[in-house]
């Protein structure tokens, strides 16, 4: 998430074409509006079915409220800056200027640090559901002694504190070297170091941080759908007795798969930002890189919904309701409480006698 010092001006995603400029603005929203939808109806799930008031429902709904962040702040802020380059034909340079000088505030100090805290809370969150279903998965026994209701809301702000606080900690303890800039190249605000200096290279510390944290998660999540794996083989094999072995709900099986999709998918988004990062403090000049690598990261957001609706009965269940239903589907409705009624009318008639 950082920028080299020097205003770079070959850029393959730049401003040479109105035309490539406009589809990118286009793009900017279309993807503004699939974070709103998508996880507005994640927390009107979540907050409205009963069944989703636990310890995990929690966690996705703050998985939600940070992806939901950048499609309110970090993504019409691009879009704002990009429209108002096409508005006032302003090049690179003049959008630069005066926006990183030491001591000044700029926009992006409160957007590049919801952009980089957000992204540090969706890892530290994926994290705390990994860990949740390995509990319920190695220890059904235990799950609701270990795992309860507090723990979690707890949990859910110290994760958020952390995580900002490690998004701050490039610029406080930087003293001053390190700013938050729009960058030409990837169109969002990042982390730049206003002259020559080796302080940019504690930005190290966010690849090591969400590698340590992924990294540990797809080992928990590869150990957990090991175990389910094997304990479904044995039942198999002992004609569903399974003795011995632990009792596993569909649920958590589902919920285990869920988290391991989720993990998956965030890891396969976050990996071009943690090269170029990487590549970046080496010496790397990658501008293009940058602007796919950035983007793909945002788009990320807009993913969790859709494995929801994939992987979770109840969740597609509760979407359903929430979204207005078809005719065909009001018809077949109407049609089955007929049908319903029909098988019931007799029995009632038959007591009533």
């Amino acid at each position: 998430m950082l920028a080299n010092g020097s205003n770079k001006t070959n850029c393959g995603i730049c401003y040479n074409s109105t035309g490539l400029h406009v589809l990118i603005v286009f793009v900017m929203v279309f993807l503004i509006v699939a974070i709103l939808f998508g996880n507005s109806i994640s927390l009107a799930v979540f907050l409205c079915g009963k069944h989703f008031r636990t310890p995990q429902g929690y966690l996705k709904v703050s998985l939600a409220v940070a992806d939901l962040a950048l499609g309110v702040l970090v993504v019409p802020f691009s879009v704002y800056w990009e429209i108002s380059v096409l508005l006032t034909n302003s090049t690179y340079l003049d959008w630069a200027k005066g926006t990183s000088p030491a001591g000044s505030w700029h926009p992006c100090n409160v957007i590049g640090t919801i952009f980089a805290g957000c992204t540090l809370v969706s890892i530290a969150t994926i994290f705390l559901l990994t860990i949740e279903r390995s509990i319920a998965i190695f220890k059904p026994l235990h799950k609701d002694s270990v795992i309860t209701r507090r723990r979690t809301l707890l949990l859910i702000p110290l994760s958020w504190l952390t995580c900002f606080f490690l998004a701050l900690s490039p610029m406080i303890f930087s003293h001053g070297a390190i700013v938050m800039e729009y960058d030409h190249c990837s169109r969002m605000c990042i982390y730049v170091p206003v002259a020559s200096t080796h302080a940019w290279h504690i930005l190290l510390l966010f690849p090591a941080f969400d590698f340590s944290l992924l990294g540990g998660t797809l080992i928990i999540n590869a150990l957990t759908l090991a175990t389910i794996h094997k304990c479904s083989r044995r039942r198999r094999l002992l004609s569903g007795k399974g003795y011995g072995l632990p009792r596993l709900s569909f649920s958590d099986i589902k919920a285990a798969k869920t988290i391991g999709a989720l993990t998956i998918i965030f890891t396969a988004s976050f990996s071009p930002i943690a090269v170029f990062v990487v590549g970046n403090v080496i010496g790397y000049q990658w501008c293009t890189f940058s602007f796919f690598a950035f983007w793909i990261l945002a788009s990320n957001s807009c993913f969790n919904v859709i494995i929801y609706i994939v992987c979770d009965r109840h969740f597609r269940d509760g979407a359903r309701k929430l979204l207005p239903l078809s005719p065909q589907d009001t018809f077949q409705s109407h049609n089955s409480t007929n049908q319903s009624a029909e098988r019931i009318t007799p029995d009632v008639r038959f007591s009533e006698l």
